[in-house]
Formats: C-alpha cells, structure tokens, sequence
C-alpha cells in the first residue's frame, strides 16, 4: 500500500491530500503495533517441536540406536502430554516420520505457523564414553571448543542437501570463521530462549534425576533461523553406553518428554502473567 502511495507522489500532484491521509493511515498502523515499556499482549500459544535429523542423515549413533529415532520419540511423547495438559496450545512438529526436512524448512515452517516457541530435540555424542548427561543450548557464539564441536555436528547436516552451501549463503560447518555472522545478528529472544533453557535443565536435575551439564550456547543455524525464542536440547549421550541404554528405555523417553513439557508450561505461565 505504502508503495503505490510514493508511486502517486509523482504521477498525480492533485491528489497530494489524499496520500497524506494514507500516511498518517499507514503511521497509525505501525504505531499500533508498539506497546508502551513493560506493557505486552504476549501470549504463548503456538509452540513447534523438531525431532532432529530424518532420513537420509541419521544423526549420530551409538550400539543401540540412531539419533534421527530418539529424537522423534521423544518429540512424538512431548507432543502428546502438551495436548493432553494444555488445551489452549496448539503444537506442531517439523517431522512425525522418518523423514529429511532441511534445516531451512524446519526454521520456515516455525516462521510461517507464527510460533510463539522453538524446540529442537537431539542427542550428543563425544569420542570419550565416560561424559555423560543432558545440554540446553540457545543461539550465541560459542565459549568452549566443545560448545563449537556440538554446533559444528549438528549444522553439517546441510552438506547432505540438495543445494547445500548456496541456501546458506556459503556457509561452512567446519570454519570458525562463518560463525562470526551470528556474532552479528541480534537476537531479540535471548532472554526468553535463557529463561526456558534454563527451566529445562533444573527440570532434567531436579526431577528427571539426569545429570545436567548446563545451558550453553552456540551457533545453530535452525536457531539462527528462526524468529521466536528457540532452544536446542540435547537429551544425552549416545557415545556412553549407560546413558544411550536408558535413552532407549520407553519410560525414561516419557520422563525426559515431561521434564520439557513442565519447563515449557512454567516459561508461559510466567510469559502470559506479564
């Protein structure tokens, strides 16, 4: 609308009441869209699940099993005990089957659903087998080594899509140096992704009986992407052979599935009493 109005600013003199009515009509529109400082109408009602992985790109693995089918386990768990509790929620997943959406379809799909939250489901593998217990990451520049390796893991997914490197604007897993572009971006929901990773992690210790490592950040391009706060969970190891066993125990999946579901239904009681 606001264009074809600057088009009439120089094809039609006569009609320069009108366009400015439109402005102030257009101005009205984008000012009713701000609110006055700690005042929001936010309200969590949208929340998108990935399972990550799919397909052809299994993820990492251990003896047991593959990360692609955990991971989707335990979105399909969380997904049933959020409809089960919280009829005022609508959720979503980028996957329900053994299928390979990239990781631009699982951030668009979040985008165009308008939701309200990100979470991203995973399993951790290290080449030592004694580390062991759950990660909540948001997006950031990574602080340890570690950190950059998980990011680096999970993001190398994109050398498995058709057009690879061009959809992420030449973008390599493997150099430190593409990251700097998300010490660049600023993201508005760091606070909000913080406050439910770190309602996660209290949840995997306090409840769950996990061993919580931490919330911690890095660069992933599926958080990267995405326009609502987003977090990436790493519910465990598969390269320890005690914790991958207990990851494919269908009661730990339902507990490790509840843990997210409690620190989510806390972040929006908290979200919608502002």
């Amino acid at each position: 609308m606001c264009k074809s109005i600057a088009f009439g600013i120089y094809n039609n003199r006569n009609s320069v009441r009108n366009i400015a009515g439109s402005f102030g009509f257009c101005l009205l529109l984008l000012l009713a869209s701000f609110h006055p400082a700690g005042v929001t109408d936010y309200k969590v009602r949208k929340i998108i699940i990935d399972a990550g992985h799919g397909g052809k790109d299994p993820g990492t693995h251990g003896s047991l099993s593959r990360e692609k089918d955990l991971a989707l386990n335990i979105a399909l768990e969380l997904e049933r005990i959020i409809k089960e509790n919280m009829e005022d929620v609508e959720v979503r997943l980028t996957r329900r089957r053994d299928s390979f959406p990239t990781l631009n379809d699982r951030a668009e799909m979040a985008n165009k659903y308008g939701a309200d939250l990100f979470v991203s489901i995973h399993c951790n593998w290290v080449a030592n087998p004694s580390i062991y217990g759950t990660e909540t990451y948001v997006m950031g520049i990574h602080k340890t080594q570690d950190n950059f390796k998980v990011a680096q893991r999970e993001n190398e997914v994109i050398l498995m899509e058709e057009n690879g490197k061009q959809d992420y604007d030449g973008f390599d897993p493997s150099s430190p140096e593409s990251y700097i572009l998300f010490s660049l971006a600023q993201n508005a929901y760091q606070q909000n992704s913080l406050m439910l990773a770190q309602n996660i992690e209290e949840e995997f210790k306090n409840r769950v009986g996990r061993k919580s490592r931490g919330v911690r950040s890095a660069g992933f391009l599926v958080l990267y992407k995405t326009y609502m706060p987003s977090v990436l969970v790493e519910v465990g190891y598969l390269s320890n052979p005690k914790e991958e066993k207990e990851l494919n125990d269908k009661l730990n999946q339902v507990y490790i599935a509840s843990g997210i579901y409690r620190a989510f239904r806390d972040y929006k009681k908290e979200m919608d009493s502002n």
